[in-house]
C-alpha cells in the first residue's frame, strides 16, 4: 500500500495515498484516543466529545458547520471506538482546502456551548435507549464487559445514563487536553492532489497547533478467567456470544488469527459456521465471528441469534466446529481456499477508499508503518496449517472461552 508521510513540527503527521480514480477525495483525522482513556466515573466522555465537535466553534455555529461541505455536495462525519476517534470527510477534489479547514476548526476551535452540551446529552441518552432496544448490539458490549471486567476496555462507548448525566463542560475540556496529543494525531488524504500541496494545506491549518506530546502509557488489561453468563431479557429471540481475549495489533500471530476468523465466520455465505449451522441445519438466521485487535490485546467472538428452543443446540454445534480446529490441522485444500478467499476480499475492499485511508492512518498510529498489499498477501500466504492449529488451541479451547446468552423471559 503505497503512501507518503510527513511530520509537522508539532508532531501531527500528514499522510497521503495517491488516487486518480475519479474526481472524489476523502480525508480524515484519526486521533489515538477513545473510550479506553476515560475515568470510571466519566464513561461515555470520548463519545460525548465527538458529538460536541459539531456543535459550535469560535468561527461557526452548528448550522454553518453542517452546511460547510454539504453546500458543495460533500459530507462530514465522525465516530468513536475504544482506542480511536475519527473525523472524516468526502468531497470533490477542488474542495480539499475547504474540508481541511472545517476539520481543523471543529477539532481545535470548538467552544462547547453549555446549551449544546445540555441538548446533546439528551440526544445521547436517546441513543443509549435505542441501542438497548437492539439485543444483537447490546450483547456485544455486555460481552466485552465480561472479558475486560475492571478495565476501561470493558466499558460501553456510549456510557450509561448515570455517567452521561454527570458530564459537564469542564470534563470535556480536560479530556481534550489530557488525551488529544499532537504526536497521536494523523491527518490523512486519499485523492489526486499533489503531496506538497497537501502538506502546505496541513501546515496552514494544523501547523500552528501547540505541541502537546503524550507522556503516558495505556494501562494493560489483565486476562480474566473464562465465565459463562445467562441473562433473561424482555426479547423474542435468543442471542448468544462465545469468545475470548486474544492477540493485539503487534502480535506475530495476528495474521493467522485474521485468517482463522475469516474462515470461521467472516463475510459471505460460505463461511464455515454459516455453512454448517445455518445452511445445513437451518437453525439460525445470523451467525458470524469477529476479531477486533487493540493496541495490546484483542477480542475474538462468535455471535448467533435463534429461537429460544434452538439456542442450546446452536451453541453445541459451534463448539463442535471449534473442536475440529483444535484437534486437527486444516487440510491443504481448505487452507488454500481460505487464503484465496481472504486475499480476494481484501482486494475488493480497496474499492472503499474512505475505509482504506482511515485504516491506513490507524496502522501508522499503531505500528508506525502500513504494509503494502503485496506484503499483506505474502503474510497471509505464509500462514501454515500448524499456525492455524496453534492459534485455535490458544484462542478456541473450551477452557479459554467465555459465553453470554440472552434468553427471552418466560
Amino acid at each position: 500500500m503505497e503512501y507518503q508521510l510527513h511530520s509537522l513540527k508539532n508532531g501531527i503527521r500528514v499522510l497521503h495515498k495517491k488516487s486518480d480514480a475519479n474526481d472524489i477525495s476523502h480525508c480524515c483525522v484519526v486521533i489515538n484516543t477513545g473510550a479506553r482513556e476515560e475515568d470510571p466515573d466519566k464513561v461515555g466522555l470520548a463519545h460525548f466529545l465527538e458529538h460536541l465537535f459539531f456543535k459550535g466553534t469560535a468561527n461557526r455555529n452548528t448550522n454553518q458547520i453542517l452546511n460547510r461541505l454539504e453546500v458543495v455536495g460533500g459530507d462530514i462525519n465522525a465516530y468513536t471506538t475504544k482506542e480511536h476517534t475519527c473525523i472524516h470527510a468526502s468531497f470533490l477534489n477542488q474542495h480539499l482546502d475547504r474540508a481541511t479547514e472545517l476539520i481543523s476548526d471543529i477539532l481545535f476551535h470548538s467552544t462547547f456551548p453549555e446549551k449544546e452540551i445540555h441538548k446533546e446529552r439528551g440526544v445521547i441518552l436517546d441513543e443509549i435507549d435505542s441501542y438497548l432496544d437492539l439485543p444483537e448490539e447490546a450483547i456485544q458490549d455486555d460481552f466485552e464487559g465480561l472479558l475486560f471486567k475492571g478495565h476501561a476496555l470493558g466499558n460501553n462507548i456510549l456510557g450509561t445514563a448515570e455517567t452521561v448525566n454527570k458530564i459537564n463542560k469542564k470534563d470535556v475540556i480536560q479530556f481534550l487536553k489530557n488525551n488529544y496529543h499532537t504526536d497521536e494525531i494523523i491527518f490523512a488524504v486519499d485523492g489526486g492532489s499533489d503531496f506538497q500541496k497537501i502538506i502546505a494545506i496541513a501546515e496552514k491549518y494544523f501547523g500552528k497547533v501547540k505541541t502537546n506530546l503524550r507522556n503516558f502509557k495505556r494501562l494493560k488489561a489483565k486476562k480474566n478467567k473464562a465465565i459463562q453468563v445467562v441473562k433473561n431479557k424482555s426479547i423474542i429471540q435468543s442471542h448468544a456470544i462465545i469468545g475470548s481475549q486474544c492477540y493485539g495489533n503487534m502480535h506475530p500471530k495476528k495474521t493467522a488469527m485474521l485468517l482463522l476468523n475469516n474462515y470461521l465466520g467472516g463475510p459471505g455465505m460460505s463461511a464455515k459456521l454459516n455453512l454448517e449451522i445455518r445452511e445445513k441445519q437451518g437453525i439460525c438466521y445470523t451467525i458470524e465471528s469477529n476479531y477486533i485487535p487493540f493496541s495490546d490485546t484483542g477480542i475474538f467472538s462468535i455471535y448467533m441469534g435463534t429461537d429460544k428452543e434452538k439456542i442450546e443446540r446452536c451453541q453445541k454445534l459451534v463448539m463442535k466446529e471449534l473442536k475440529k480446529l483444535t484437534d486437527k490441522k486444516l487440510g491443504a485444500i481448505s487452507l488454500h481456499q481460505a487464503k484465496q478467499k481472504f486475499i480476494g476480499q481484501i482486494s475488493l475492499a480497496e474499492e472503499n477508499r474512505l475505509s482504506v485511508i482511515i485504516s491506513l492512518a490507524k496502522n501508522i498510529i499503531e505500528e508506525g508503518k502500513a504494509d503494502s498489499l503485496t506484503e499483506i498477501y505474502r503474510k497471509i500466504n505464509l500462514v501454515s496449517a500448524q499456525d492455524i492449529l496453534s492459534v485455535s488451541n490458544e484462542v478456541l479451547s473450551p477452557a479459554n472461552l467465555s459465553s453470554l446468552t440472552f434468553l427471552p423471559e418466560s
